[in-house]
């Protein structure tokens, strides 16, 4: 029985380890051909090495499937168009991108420098922009060409950003940016049979770890957990799949549960014939103060 992504040549960043991984060795299993792309730096984004990326190419064919493994890093505009070349150089086109590279530099705003807000907002919303800018590029000329396909985008977003989170306005502000480039890039290429969708992963990563007090520590029991970063891959399988007709959405993915977000909503107004004066829009806006949002957080297990 032929897998979901049979022959579909599929790019995914930040793929040596957690959630990348997992994508990436699904994606191969489920008939993809694979490039393995990560930079190989720390959890901060410091230094490089296409060892690890290697790796899961590695281990990719020795489950019998195709990848090949590249070391660039994906805020770098030319990089991520060579990335792109080198896909279609090898395997003749490109089916799927999976933005996931990532990193964190967490700290609070008063304590936060530019070199902190700089790296994290280059990597993830610029990373996105570029690799979709070179994807893009290279499906529209197929399309121009009279090419008739069907090409699917999976971008790596976050509830830090959708719901918010304390102590990560770079890497909240980056992800929110995510969600809207998401929907904007889904309204843009829809005519070239490109979908675009995201997702909010919660999962238990090199990325995550120290965050829940685990020291970095991955280690997770033998047995099923909600928190093992291969619960999401299949969602992004899905995604990825020419049988899927979704796009334009944004989605939460921890363990067997995946939800729908709703993008940003008027939940109330106020309004007059001509033009409000500061102490009318005082008066008539002031019950908002007490207005709260839960955002679905108790369905999600916030």
């Amino acid at each position: 029985m032929a897998g979901a992504l049979e022959g579909r040549v599929a790019i995914v960043t930040g793929a040596a380890r957690g959630l990348g991984r997992e994508h990436a060795l699904l994606f191969a299993r489920e008939g993809a051909k694979v490039v393995v792309n990560d930079l190989g730096g720390a959890r901060d984004g410091s230094g490089a090495d296409v060892g690890p990326a290697d790796a899961v190419v590695e281990e990719i064919r020795a489950e019998g499937g195709e990848a090949i493994a590249n070391g660039a890093g994906v805020s770098d505009w030319t990089a991520a168009g060579e990335l792109v070349a080198q896909a279609v150089d090898t395997y003749g086109r490109l089916d799927v991108l999976v933005n996931n590279a990532g990193i964190l530099r967490d700290r609070m705003l008063f304590n936060m420098n530019e070199d902190e807000w700089d790296a994290v907002v280059d990597v993830h919303l610029k990373g996105h922009a570029a690799m979709l800018h070179h994807a893009a590029v290279h499906w529209r000329a197929r399309a121009k060409q009279g090419e008739s396909f069907d090409a699917s985008v999976v971008n790596t977003s976050s509830t830090s950003g959708l719901l918010s989170n304390v102590g990560q306005t770079n890497y909240g502000a980056a992800k929110t940016g995510i969600a809207t480039l998401t929907e904007i890039a889904a309204k843009e290429l829809g005519r070239y049979g490109v979908r675009v969708n995201a997702i909010c992963p919660a999962a238990l990563t090199r990325l995550t770890a120290d965050l829940r007090g685990r020291d970095g520590s991955v280690d997770l029991p033998d047995d099923w957990s909600p928190q093992d970063p291969a619960n999401v891959a299949p969602w992004v399988a899905h995604l990825a799949s020419s049988a899927c007709r979704i796009s334009g959405k944004a989605f939460f993915v921890r363990g067997g549960n995946v939800s729908l977000f709703q993008p940003y909503t008027a939940v109330d107004h106020v309004a007059k014939d001509g033009r409000w004066t500061v102490d009318e829009l005082a008066e008539a806006t002031a019950h908002w103060a007490d207005l709260e949002f839960d955002q679905g957080r108790e369905h999600l297990g916030f």
